[in-house]
């Protein structure tokens, strides 16, 4: 159900839709839907969302998109092993939190409670 003013849908930006589902299928279990060659929609991250094809990659330091992990060091791993690129861990009062680059360029990040 869609609430007024609240964050409804996101799209991150893929230079190559099928690395982008083999990345976040394996790094966190995200399952998607096809509609036709040139979108994916994705299921599984709390949010609905999908991969909005591209020919350029998309600028870094843009807006943040935050995943929630109860185990850092278990997403760190699946995450290298998915083959994204972990960015510096940083700690701040109440948690801590790690940057990743996905296969088409986007920075995200995903944290934990202290």
């Amino acid at each position: 159900m869609s609430t007024h003013h609240h964050i409804d849908y996101v799209e991150l930006p893929a230079t190559d839709l099928a690395a982008m589902k083999a990345f976040y299928g394996a790094a966190f279990g995200w399952t998607f839907v096809d509609y036709g060659s040139d979108y994916v929609s994705f299921i599984g991250a709390g949010l609905e969302g999908g991969f909005n094809p591209t020919s350029g990659r998309p600028p870094r330091g843009g807006a943040m998109i935050i995943l929630y992990s109860d185990d850092l060091d278990i997403s760190e791993k699946a995450i290298g092993d998915a083959g994204g690129k972990v960015l510096e861990r940083i700690s701040f009062p109440g948690g801590s939190r790690f940057g990743f680059v996905d296969p088409s360029g986007n920075e995200l990040a995903v944290w934990t409670k202290a």
